[in-house]
């Protein structure tokens, strides 16, 4: 909600715009903030009173808002720059996360696919040995110091041989370069041996699946013909993480990492969702919204929900996590944490999506088993469904600095730039957000979205509403919880 400058008040809008150029009623409260990330809440009756000029600089209110750069008239510009360009040092590295696609082929048949997998019988849809060793070249020629390689699918397990040819050649590569190289693969686990974890163990490969609850849900979201999907899932994920407490390794660092995507037959559980990942030692749990990509387009009348649908959900995964978290046992939930670090920290989590502009073709690149390189993951799946705005190049054909330069790139970044939008600029959430220029695509057609009736932007508007909420007035215990959601502790 955007404020009216009472007829009787002194202020100038200038000076308003000088002092907190951002403002939001969540409803309770009043959030200010600065373009630097910093933000105090108040309540109405003090939002006006700040507006009248009845605040005075030497108040507890004044000296606090004047500490955090909010105070009309007298923000330090040069506090604010220095805070925003510590949160945006990721725009000077390049691309860092590189997910390639061994297969597109699977052996599941999940109802939302976004990736449009084809099924384990097809012919033709598996890198080569040629491909890859090109994919891996292109990979480092980027400009940042990490690399994450992060193989998808399809599902990666199915063309083992390559995802072990590729490891072993960036291995080999990297050590004349001296990058600071991980791996990552995301998969259902279904296709994994004894052999296989070694090996992937071995190398210092982080492993990734898909959870989406108990098994009942699981298993309706992702049907599979040969066996019980979630049996399969939790059966390696506990024999990864085992392996990793023989290794000695501290398990609060490594361990299986899990997604979970909502679907409708997630709605009415989310206790049930969140207990499941408590009971297998999970830590965290990502609370993701259906894309309209892939396959989940075709079945969306039958998983889809709108976004106040998804929002109850949100909410009631949340309050139970804050509950379980006051009750001593930990759990986070990743959007929320993400919003947390930009909160109350000066660093950024350098999340792809919450970043302006956001990291298509600059921090990330998604290279298709046929070499095809795309600006991100979401356009490359876009690709499978018949839409090539996004195709960048070819591995071994297509140089990285015309890549990373061209209009593609740069159209995808002027589009996912918060300033470039009246409704983001005037917006107290800027600092916090991000715009996905391909979801903009599929849904309103445009990569420059509107974002007033965007439901990313609903979604994530009415996410930090509730955090600010918290943070009003908040209790010792519950800001103790949210901070231990901001630390970050690295795998190496």
């Amino acid at each position: 909600m955007r404020y009216k400058i009472p007829n009787n008040t002194s202020l100038k809008l200038y000076k308003i715009k000088e002092g907190f150029p951002y403002f939001f009623d969540t409803g309770k409260i009043i959030v200010l903030t600065n373009d630097g990330g910093e933000f105090h809440t108040i309540s109405e009756g003090e939002f006006y009173k700040l507006l009248k000029g009845e605040i005075r600089d030497d108040s507890t209110l004044g000296r606090l808002l004047i500490e955090k750069n909010l105070f009309p008239g007298k923000v330090d510009k040069d506090k604010v720059a220095e805070r925003l360009s510590k949160k945006i040092r990721y725009l000077n590295a390049g691309p860092n996360l590189h997910i390639v696609i061994p297969t597109l082929r699977c052996n599941q048949q999940c109802l939302y696919c976004h990736a449009s997998r084809k099924d384990e019988s097809k012919e033709g849809f598996d890198m080569t040995e040629d491909v890859a060793r090109r994919v891996v070249d292109t990979i480092f020629d980027t400009t940042s110091p990490h690399i994450t390689i992060e193989f998808q699918g399809g599902e990666p397990l199915i063309n083992f041989d390559i995802v072990k040819f590729i490891i072993e050649y960036a291995l080999e590569k990297n050590k004349e370069l001296q990058k600071k190289l991980f791996f990552s693969i995301v998969t259902n686990l279904s296709k994994l041996d004894e052999k296989k974890m070694k090996f992937l163990l071995d190398k210092g490969v982080l492993f990734c699946t898909s959870l989406d609850g108990p098994q009942y849900i699981h298993d309706t979201n992702r049907p599979f013909s040969k066996s019980s999907s979630y049996k399969d899932t939790i059966k390696w994920m506990t024999k990864i993480n085992n392996e990793y407490k023989r290794r000695g390794y501290d398990t609060n660092i490594y361990h299986v990492d899990a997604l979970m995507t909502t679907t409708r037959a997630s709605l009415t559980h989310a206790k049930e969702i969140v207990d499941e990942y408590v009971k297998h030692g999970i830590k965290v749990i990502h609370i993701r919204p259906l894309n309209p990509l892939g396959f989940a387009s075709k079945t969306w009348s039958k998983i889809g929900y709108t976004t106040d649908e998804f929002l109850k959900f949100y909410f009631n995964v949340l309050d139970y996590i804050i509950e379980l978290n006051l009750k001593g046992i930990e759990i986070q939930e990743r959007t929320a944490a993400f919003f947390i670090i930009k909160m109350i920290t000066d660093r950024d989590p350098n999340f792809l999506d919450l970043r302006s502009p956001c990291g298509a073709g600059i921090g990330q690149m998604a290279y298709n088993y046929d070499g095809k390189i795309f600006t991100c993951d979401e356009a490359r799946m876009l690709h499978e469904m018949g839409e090539d705005l996004f195709l960048l190049g070819s591995a071994g054909k297509d140089l990285y600095v015309d890549m990373i330069g061209s209009p593609i790139t740069r159209s995808i970044l002027t589009a996912s730039l918060l300033d470039a939008y009246p409704y983001c600029q005037a917006c107290a959430y800027k600092p916090f957000c991000g715009i996905c220029p391909i979801i903009n695509y599929i849904e309103q057609g445009d990569i420059f979205g509107s974002m007033e009736h965007n439901s990313r932007c609903q979604i994530n508007k009415a996410i930090l509403s509730y955090l600010f909420n918290k943070m009003h007035n908040i209790s010792n215990e519950l800001l103790q919880i949210f901070k231990k959601w901001s630390i970050f502790r690295s795998r190496e």
